[in-house]
């Protein structure tokens, strides 16, 4: 089906779009353009400008009797309570149904943005047209007539955006799966179910590509699967020597090309080959290694003073991705962390912090409970520092850091408590890194 047959098909039934954020604001208007009966539903944008019908403040769930409801990602699907024979659906599901390339979609705890990144970033070095989106910060939908069967679309998503997915992409990759997101989840196990879905439905040719080394993503594994592992050699899969990535017997790029630091960037690399080395090629590969920086907020290098450095990597909103950081470098570092409660285990982290970490400077909810995962675990303890906000954090670590050192800011944890988002709370640090005197 077209994208202007989908929306024609919706003029003759009454539709609510729930939230208006970065997801569905382009989809109110693409609806509002199509001539159809849109309501707009928020609980704090007022969204005047969008001209449909409004239902703002804290009764915006309240009486929903439309006939198609879009819900935003952050809106459990179980909150919104529908007329009977009504539909629920999202941008990204519709998307799904209407988007005519294959579609190639990335999920995990830790890794999604960047190995999106580099799927997209190797598709185009073998010369296609790419469609990147999703959850990574564009929606797709409004695109689709723009779309051309021979281009890929590759789409970042969310537990949020999985959990009520029905459908499943013809390449899906899970880099890994550990505790995340405890505040919105009812439990573990919801969370596994809805990373799940991106695979779920897949059909006989598709591929899916998954972490060998993660316990839980191991469980997912048929013999179709396509593993990576930094551990075992992988036939039908990608796999490390500690020199090389393969794919099964075919060495691919040597450590050596690849300009990311890190551990965890070796397995969002070969998540990435293992889903499209069989189209793009041992070429394209060893060229994007060869010239892929990072993406922003992810060990950023953001300034060197006075033979400081000082990294960003604030997308680290859990324990695993803040360990992965603090694995990427080889000595001991003046770590900053701390945030937003999203009521996940800390424990993991202390012994880690122990072993990489010479300064902690810890600040937001999570502080007490990153410094007691510290302090009950073995090892030599760092230096604690606690301030109550980022701006006073960044002063104490440029303080306590000398000629040589590393600065680090990798959270552990969300922003919400401070910021807007982690992209926020990332500028804000580097801001103030950047006044530095």
């Amino acid at each position: 089906m077209k994208l202007n047959e989908y929306v024609s098909a919706l003029k003759n039934k009454r539709v609510a779009v729930i939230g208006i954020g970065v997801s569905n604001e382009p989809l109110i208007k693409l609806l509002r353009d199509g001539g159809v009966d849109v309501t707009a539903r928020d609980k704090t944008r007022k969204g005047e400008e969008l001209g449909v019908r409004l239902i703002t403040g804290e009764g915006y769930l309240d009486d929903i009797d439309e006939d198609v409801v879009f819900r935003s990602p952050g809106i459990r699907p179980d909150k919104i309570k529908l007329r009977p024979g009504a539909v629920l659906t999202s941008e990204m599901e519709a998307f799904f149904e209407l988007c005519p390339c294959p579609i190639i979609a990335v999920t995990g705890s830790d890794g999604k943005t960047t190995t999106s990144t580099l799927i997209a970033k190797l598709l185009e070095a073998a010369g296609k047209k790419v469609w990147l989106g999703g959850n990574i910060g564009r929606p797709l939908l409004a695109d689709c007539d723009k779309i051309e069967p021979d281009d890929r679309a590759v789409v970042e998503l969310s537990s949020f955006q999985l959990m009520s997915m029905r459908r499943s992409a013809h390449t899906a990759v899970i880099t890994n799966v550990a505790p995340n997101h405890l505040d919105w989840h009812t439990s573990m196990d919801e969370y596994v179910r809805a990373k799940k879905n991106i695979y779920l439905y897949q059909q006989p040719g598709d591929v899916f590509v998954t972490n060998a080394d993660n316990e839980i993503t191991r469980s997912f594994a048929s013999e179709t699967t396509r593993l990576f592992s930094m551990k075992e050699k992988q036939p039908n899969g990608c796999s490390y020597d500690g020199k090389s990535i393969y794919f099964g017997d075919e060495e691919i790029v040597r450590r050596s090309d690849i300009l990311l630091p890190g551990d965890h960037n070796i397995e969002n690399y070969m998540a990435a080959f293992a889903a499209v080395y069989d189209t793009v090629g041992k070429k394209a590969c060893v060229e994007t290694a060869r010239s892929f920086g990072g993406v922003e907020h992810r060990i950023e290098l953001v300034r060197e003073l006075r033979g400081v450095k000082y990294y960003n990597d604030s997308i680290a909103s859990s324990p695993s991705r803040c360990i992965a950081g603090l694995r990427s470098f080889e000595g001991r570092v003046i770590l900053i962390a701390g945030g937003y409660d999203k009521h996940i285990p800390y424990d993991v982290l202390g012994p880690v912090i122990n072993e990489k970490v010479k300064t902690l400077i810890l600040t937001g909810q999570t502080a007490p409970k990153i410094k007691e995962a510290v302090l009950s675990a073995g090892g030599e303890k760092p230096r604690i520092i606690e301030t109550d906000d980022l701006g006073r954090a960044v002063l104490a670590a440029a303080a306590e850091a000398g000629e040589g050192d590393t600065v680090l800011l990798s959270p552990a944890s969300a922003s919400f408590d401070q910021f807007k988002n982690f992209e926020q709370r990332g500028n804000y640090f580097k801001k103030i890194v950047s006044e530095l005197k």
